[in-house]
Order: C-alpha cells, then structure tokens, then sequence
C-alpha cells in the first residue's frame, strides 16, 4: 500500500528522489541503464503478484489497459517504448519525474497530457509499504488507464481544474476527487464491483480488500459528496465511492463548476472517512467467488 501526502502531489522537501537533476519541468531522464539486476528483480515480484491479482478484481477497462502496454514481465519498462502506444491509443505520454512533485508542475503535466511516473523503484524491504509512489505505483497502477480515451479525457480536465482550485483554495477539495476517483476508485462491471484505482491495483493486500472485506463502506459516487470527505493516508480506506461508468466519472468533473463547491465547502470540516451519511447510497459487497477467479 502506498500511503500518499494530504494532497496526490507535495514540494520536494527531503524526499527519496534525486531532484538535483530535475529541469525546471521537475522532469529527468529515466536512465533505464542504471536499474540493477536487483531493481529487476523487485519489479519482477511485484508485478507477477499484482497480475494474478487485477485479472480477479480488475475493470476490465485496466485490464484491456495493461495488455495493451505490454509491460514486460521481466523488468522495469522503458518510459519511450510506453510512449509510442499511448499516443497511438489517446495521445498521452509520461514523463519520468524524481518523485513527488510541486501541484502546479503536476497539473500543468495533465492538462498537456503527460503522466508523470516517478523513475525509482522500492526496496525489497518495501514491497507492501512504502511513503512515497515508486515507479512501480506510478507505472502499473496509473498508466494502463490512459489508454482509455474517457478516463484519459478525465485526468486531462483535472489537470487543468488544478489552478483553478489553487486560487480558489479548494487544493484539499480536488486532492479529495484524485484520491478516492484515481486512487481508491471502484466501478460497477457485469462481473459485479471491481478496482480500478491505481493504489487498488499496486497494492496486494488492498486490491483484495477493497473487494472482498465486509469492512468498508462502499457508496455510490456523488461528486459534492466526494469532494467533501476526508481519507486516510496511512490505512486501508474506511470508505470506498464506486463509479457507474468512466463516462459519470468525465461528465461530473468536466461539466461542473467546481467553484460554488469550493466557497461553501471549502473551509469546513471535512466529513470523516468512516461516516456514512442517511443521503448516501450503499452499495453492496459483491466478491468474487472462486468459481469466477482465473486459475
């Protein structure tokens, strides 16, 4: 699990990346050839765990996401080969960055269409923890869905709503949207509920969680209510928001004005991350049977 900033992106201060060679983009170069046979190793693990895993409680969309980038198996990908599918299937690219970055340099690679992925990868030591995203969290977690051209289309719009809420002072309301709609996001299939949100997806022990345990709430999105409500950061979430379709997703952050929702919410109390409000809708715990899951 990953456990993220208050907001999806923080200043550079005391980090684990190497920010002296960063432009002034906050972009470096991957240098692909200094991975170790270790680091290798490490992506090797985690992905062939994670992969057993999404083809249970994946969207299909992240599925068709993944398949289609055709990470290897065998090593950490090259950001370049990634680049030359994605601008065939929507026009993205990503961009290699030393690891978190300021919010206005993250939303200004958005709304450009550039994911930025984070170059370095965790330790062994790290595999089911760390604080900051590596590019195992960036890379397998984010990218498959930027080939779908609704959800690209979504990020692209919030990165450019970004500057927007920094005037606005609604940074807390729209890191609210990234982290449960990006992050910890589910989406009703035919196949019943599935993951799709990149800190799901990166993470064994929660891509489980999120589906199976009787534990959290799972509640049928609603936009004012998700900008509202508060997360945890170092936990598996206490409340989950579960889309209809990516389509919901795009339309409620594109044709809003988020505005009037930032001068009315914006200094309150956020509503806790455990709560369950007599307006929301539950959504019911649908796992997926051993007679579903593909050996």
């Amino acid at each position: 699990m990953v456990k993220q900033p208050d907001a999806p992106t923080h200043k550079p201060v005391a980090l684990r990346g190497n920010y002296a060679e960063a432009a002034a983009d906050y972009t470096v170069t991957q240098h692909w050839d200094r991975y170790t046979d270790e680091d290798h190793a490490i992506w090797r693990e985690l992905y062939d765990r994670q992969m057993r895993l999404v083809e249970r409680y994946a969207a299909p969309q992240f599925l068709a996401g993944a398949r289609a980038l055709k990470a290897s198996p065998d090593g950490i990908p090259r950001i370049e080969d990634t680049n030359h599918i994605l601008a065939a299937a929507t026009g993205w690219q990503i961009v290699a960055v030393p690891g978190l970055i300021p919010e206005e340099h993250f939303f200004a690679h958005l709304a450009q269409r550039r994911f930025p992925v984070t170059v370095w990868i965790r330790r062994r030591e790290e595999l089911d923890y760390l604080s900051e995203p590596d590019i195992f969290h960036d890379f397998f977690g984010h990218v498959p869905l930027l080939t779908d051209p609704v959800f690209a289309r979504f990020m692209q719009a919030y990165g450019a709503a970004g500057p927007k809420a920094i005037a606005a002072g609604g940074l807390k309301m729209l890191a609210r949207l990234y982290w449960y709609m990006v992050e910890f996001g589910l989406i009703r299939t035919p196949a019943g509920l599935r993951a799709y949100g990149s800190g799901i997806l990166s993470s064994k022990a929660e891509t489980v969680y999120s589906i199976e345990s009787p534990r959290p709430h799972r509640i049928a999105f609603d936009l004012e209510r998700v900008m509202r409500t508060d997360y945890l950061i170092d936990d598996f979430q206490q409340t989950y928001f579960v889309l209809d379709s990516f389509e919901q997703l795009f339309h409620a952050g594109y044709d809003t004005d988020f505005g009037p929702l930032y001068r009315r919410y914006a200094d309150q109390p956020g509503i806790p991350p455990d709560v369950v409000l007599p307006e929301d809708t539950l959504i019911g715990r649908e796992p997926v049977h051993s007679s579903d899951r593909r050996k």
